[in-house]
């Protein structure tokens, strides 16, 4: 052949070999630079997720310090007696315990204002006790239904064990009556005598649901941050309402 170049023919066409190595050359490159481009993207892509992730991460910690601290703003400034370590442990308890049933947290304080106005020790004259307000029978048969455990002589006069007993009672009644309104009022006066009142077609109290909804508005006027307040716990609506 002319200039002692070989030919050979494919499809046709007449490629030389270094015409065809250097076509080879160039595909290589250019799938290598994809494929190094796509790895690239794909890195990228994962940076970019597990920096949202993180963004988002950190977002939940503020919203959860955020809540806590209001918690702890409203118990520091009514709370009679107690400790400043028996304040933390008090907060931390209410904060755990709202997101367990789906509670407003503004509404656990509220019932504990209106019911002990977080006086330590406090009592009543028919012998509740602690933050909530429990009748010792009631707090020993749900702790023990749901094994709890009821150790020592006076154990609703620990804060925390007292909080969760009367948090898993009120949740209690909501499934039982199927509303939170009724559930307060059968908190506050009893299951028993608020299913005689439903029985024999008699009005039901006002005046604890009352207290506690006035409490709850105050808190959540004075303690809630204004960009908190579009998205309530769902239990909070039958008390605001």
């Amino acid at each position: 052949m002319a200039l002692g170049v070989k030919f050979i023919r494919q499809a046709g066409i007449m490629i030389s070999k270094p015409v065809t190595l250097i076509l080879i050359f160039i595909y290589v490159i250019q799938t290598t630079a994809t494929v190094f481009l796509l790895f690239d993207y794909v890195e990228k892509e994962k940076i970019l997720e597990r920096q949202q992730a993180e963004i988002v991460s950190l977002q939940e910690e503020v919203k959860t310090l955020k809540e806590k601290l209001q918690i702890f703003e409203v118990i520091k400034d009514f709370q009679i007696g107690f400790t400043d370590e028996e304040v933390a442990q008090i907060g931390e308890v209410i904060y755990a315990e709202s997101k367990r049933y789906s509670y407003d947290p503004f509404l656990l304080l509220a019932m504990i204002m209106t019911e002990s106005s977080f006086k330590k020790g406090q009592i009543s004259n028919v012998g509740a006790q602690g933050l909530m307000q429990i009748r010792p029978f009631v707090g020993k048969d749900v702790a023990e239904r749901y094994d709890l455990g009821w150790e020592g002589e006076y154990p609703l006069f620990r804060p925390s064990f007292n909080i969760r007993i009367g948090c898993l009672y009120l949740f209690d009644l909501i499934l039982k009556f199927k509303d939170v309104k009724k559930a307060l009022i059968a908190y506050n006066i009893g299951e028993g005598a608020l299913r005689e009142r439903i029985s024999l077609g008699m009005g039901l109290p006002k005046l604890f649901v009352s207290r506690i909804k006035d409490n709850y508005l105050m808190l959540k006027e004075k303690y809630e941050d204004s960009s908190d307040s579009s998205n309530p716990a769902p239990v909070s609506g039958a008390v605001n309402g």
